[in-house]
């Protein structure tokens, strides 16, 4: 079978198309035949070698969330079959033909759901729910202020604010097409978050106050410029850092409006909190099918051109989201 791998750190043309023996279940396990491969910024930050929660050992294969059909199953797995289209989450290994996940770490698909959709409800889909629904709390009448907002997360993250019932939903993108398309998705407004102002336009849209939520993958200035930006009792949660900058904090500085800090990593959720996790892919699923929530693909990327795509979303030029198509 074919996969992309890479085994030095680097620029996108370290992946390079591998063949090698499809892999076989083991206990408690699934092998997949992957028809739709997710592209997240994670994996840029991994094949770059940027700081990221856990260890990559070289060499490696990019991808952590796929969709396709199961292949076979190992030994002691009961609730799939071969044939069931089915999600399968993993660390490593998603830009391949076939791939071998864990039985509790793979989800049995309704009929008909689209696979492209499919593989991008836990990295981008699950991450901006929980974010919004579990950590940032967010309740009807907030603000929330959201960076990257035609991004994979970014999408995910407007229409979810809306509906869970936020009043007033300000978007911010690095382009004019990228913010047009932030407010194509639901967003009330729209700014360039590369501007110094930006923190003083929030305050201006919500009359003073600030965001009540404020969602940060930049980290560096952008973190103490979020802050700035965040009304009394707001709730800024970290996701990612894109810029590659520490930020410092003063805990003190909180205290006087009683905000709070808080970071948030799929990965630790669907480790530490499965149920919750599945209760949220399981809730992305139902309002794709209601259709209260689209999902808006990108490009679509044979797996040897798997380094256009990383180029695509890391010069943030991806509205939406990117995938791979293994067989194509």
């Amino acid at each position: 079978m074919k996969q992309v791998q890479f085994s030095e750190t680097g620029g996108a043309d370290v992946l390079k198309v591998a063949e090698v023996a499809r892999p076989e279940p083991g206990p408690g396990q699934v092998l997949i035949r992957v028809e739709s491969a997710s592209v997240n910024f994670a994996d840029v930050v991994r094949r770059r070698g940027d700081p990221y929660p856990v260890p990559t050992q070289i060499p490696a294969v990019p991808g952590s969330e796929v969709a396709g059909f199961v292949e076979a199953v190992g030994e002691g797995v009961e609730d799939l079959v071969v044939g069931d289209a089915v999600f399968g989450i993993t660390d490593l290994g998603g830009y391949s033909q076939y791939l071998v996940t864990e039985a509790q770490g793979t989800f049995k698909l309704p009929e008909g759901f689209d696979l492209d959709i499919a593989c991008t409800l836990v990295v981008a889909g699950v991450t901006a729910y929980q974010m919004l629904a579990e950590v940032a709390r967010v309740d009807a009448g907030d603000t929330v202020f959201i960076p990257g907002a035609a991004g994979g997360v970014g999408t995910y993250a407007v229409q979810i604010a809306r509906i869970l019932g936020a009043k007033l939903i300000i978007a911010a993108a690095g382009s004019e097409d990228r913010r047009k398309q932030a407010l194509a998705n639901g967003a009330d407004h729209a700014l360039d978050y590369g501007l110094a102002t930006w923190p003083d336009e929030v305050k201006i849209l919500t009359d003073g106050k600030g965001a009540d939520v404020i969602l940060d993958m930049i980290g560096g200035s952008f973190f103490d410029q979020s802050l700035d930006a965040l009304a009394p009792f707001g709730r800024l949660v970290v996701y990612g850092n894109a810029s590659g900058e520490l930020a410092n904090l003063a805990p003190v500085r909180l205290l006087g409006l009683g905000q709070s800090v808080a970071g948030y990593y799929v990965g630790q959720w669907f480790a530490a909190r499965p149920v919750e996790s599945k209760r949220a892919f399981d809730t992305l699923v139902s309002l794709v099918q209601a259709g209260h929530l689209k999902v808006e693909i990108s490009e679509k990327f044979p797996l040897e051109r798997a380094a256009d795509a990383h180029r695509l979303i890391e010069q943030r030029h991806a509205i939406g989201k990117t995938i791979l198509k293994p067989w194509a």
